[in-house]
């Protein structure tokens, strides 16, 4: 599921992402910066190994509420593109379950979107999140448990 209009790119995906496919996104002849963040699955969680994770969305309230957060980071940081594309199910270890790419005039505007938009879209989005361990036991993990 996508939408995507001249300046914000949302994407639900569920292949893996190769985020530089998505570069040509955040071009503007008037930015100086383009700032990205890939979430990825690591190995450990704690004492416990992961052997891969698991998300869930209910799609459309998912993109509707990344539309919304997209359109409060273009104003608040003075973005001039955002893209943010996530995966829904099985990541395995080391791929990219989500990825945020936006671009502005200048770098702090681009750098300080980046750990806003990660923190509101953990908040408020309706994905959810199964840790899946090497031992074959899961676990749902809540945003506030992270």
């Amino acid at each position: 599921m996508t939408l995507a209009t001249d300046r914000v790119f949302i994407s639900i995906v569920e292949e893996p992402i190769n985020w530089m496919s998505f570069h040509h996104q955040l071009e503007d002849p008037d930015v100086g910066a383009h700032g990205w963040f890939s979430g990825v699955t690591r190995r450990k969680t704690g004492d416990r190994i992961t052997e891969s994770l698991s998300y869930q969305a209910h799609r459309p309230m998912a993109v509707l509420e990344l539309r919304r957060l997209a359109n409060e980071a273009m104003a608040r940081f003075e973005l001039t593109r955002l893209l943010i594309v996530h995966r829904l199910g099985v990541v395995p270890i080391g791929e990219p379950s989500v990825v945020i790419g936006c671009s502005s005039a200048h770098r702090k505007q681009a750098f300080a979107a980046l750990p806003w938009l990660m923190d509101q879209i953990k908040e408020d989005v309706p994905i959810w999140k199964k840790e899946i361990y090497l031992d074959g036991t899961t676990e749902w993990i809540h945003p506030t448990n992270q």
